[in-house]
């Protein structure tokens, strides 16, 4: 297990502005509009905001005024411009707003605290054999205490509340990751949000944890670029998600883009599932059957080291498995991306993104566009982030679909 602190990536301490704690409420729907706006310009102005909300100047400056006085917007240093009174651009204050993200995962969890701009400040990680809802229980609870220690009064009055990220049904693939079925049985009967909510003091949200890590790198990622795309999250098992008109598309049963159980052509020629080629858990059998520990690769998704042969292989068939995937889901939607992000470091995730696109290359593309395949900018803590932004959304945002109106 480990914690480490945000403020070591080069991050500002937490705050200790004054203010009472009944900032952390939910906000009227102009004022999350106007919350949402600066979010995804980093700052805007006063006539900014009025020509891109469609609000009254008038009620933007008394919103404006309110939010300011909230300490949930800063302002910044006025912009001259050549006539008029000059500009005042305002933007979020990272301090004003703190939530807690959680990441269950098959192997390892991880609980992150996270501003109000989307940053990392405090973070703790845990690893296990397999996940069984006692142990997860008592992390997420002992986690959120222990972090929560290291704030002030003041800063644990401004959490909004804790996101949960964890895989639906738990219990699926034991035999994949080495578990007891009995054991991952008992996943079956819990409720883990009114589990969690009994034993913390905040609000709680659960969401798959695949689609956290698309609304991730749809709020904090590539969204403002690409308002549709495909998204594959590589974990244990690989996920994804999928966002049209810059918002995430869940479909009728809210698994839509679940992306796992995609036919794809194995080594030999074979119909398999995506899931059992892409997915974390394939390396670490290859690790295991060269005597290799495969250990390293839930100690922390930024520290893997370079396994060699079984990791080159691994990323060869993951790339092609990804490539068929990719050109079946361009030839239903005319998506413009297809990101690739998951639970290892930046250079593990630029060599695959570098291989999948050779890999396509390759396929039959007649008749298909195949979109921009690119890094997901998020990284390996998506899924954790995504879980974060659930509260702060909840409480603060608006859907992301409303922010790119024609202006």
């Amino acid at each position: 297990m480990s914690v480490s602190d945000g403020m070591e990536q080069g991050h500002a301490p937490l705050g200790n502005f004054t203010g009472g704690s009944n900032q952390v409420r939910v906000r009227a729907y102009n004022e999350r509009l106007v919350l949402s706006l600066v979010r995804l310009h980093g700052s805007m102005s006063k006539a900014d905001i009025t020509r891109r909300s469609g609000l009254s100047a008038q009620t933007v400056s008394v919103i404006m005024r309110s939010l300011e006085k909230d300490g949930l917007l800063l302002r910044g240093e006025p912009v001259r411009g050549r006539v008029g009174q000059p500009s005042v651009p305002m933007r979020l204050n990272p301090d004003a707003v703190y939530s807690f993200g959680i990441k269950i995962g098959r192997r390892s969890a991880d609980l992150v605290l996270m501003d109000f701009v989307g940053r990392i400040r405090l973070q703790y990680h845990e690893t296990y054999a397999y996940p069984v809802p006692e142990k997860i229980i008592e992390i997420i609870a002992s986690g959120i205490a222990r972090l929560e220690a290291g704030l002030s009064a003041t800063e644990r009055d401004r959490i909004a509340g804790i996101g949960i990220a964890a895989p639906f049904e738990l219990w699926n693939w034991a035999d994949e990751v080495g578990a007891p079925q009995d054991e991952m049985d008992a996943w079956r009967g819990v409720d883990l949000q009114a589990e969690i909510s009994g034993r913390v003091r905040h609000a709680v949200y659960l969401q798959n944890d695949a689609t956290s890590a698309c609304g991730a790198e749809l709020v904090f990622g590539v969204g403002p670029s690409y308002p549709d795309f495909v998204y594959f999250f590589i974990g244990s098992f690989v996920g994804g998600g999928i966002v049209l008109n810059s918002a995430i598309f869940s479909g009728r049963t809210g698994t839509a883009g679940a992306v796992g159980p995609l036919p794809v052509r194995g080594k030999g020629g074979e119909t398999r599932q995506l899931l059992d080629i892409a997915s974390i858990f394939v390396l670490e059998n290859m690790l295991k059957e060269r005597g290799i520990d495969p250990q390293p690769l839930w100690y922390s998704a930024d520290d893997w080291i370079d396994f060699g042969e079984p990791l080159a292989l691994w990323i060869s068939e993951t790339a092609n498995a990804l490539a068929q995937a990719i050109v079946a889901a361009a030839s239903i939607i005319d998506f413009g991306a297809a990101i690739i992000d998951g639970g290892f470091p930046a250079w593990v995730r630029k060599r695959l993104v570098t291989a999948t696109i050779e890999a396509v290359r390759r396929l039959d593309l007649q008749g298909v566009i195949i979109p921009d395949i690119i890094e997901g900018r998020v990284g390996s803590h998506a899924r954790a982030i995504g879980g974060a932004s659930l509260p702060i959304f909840a409480k603060y945002l608006t859907d992301q679909s409303v922010l790119f109106k024609e202006v």
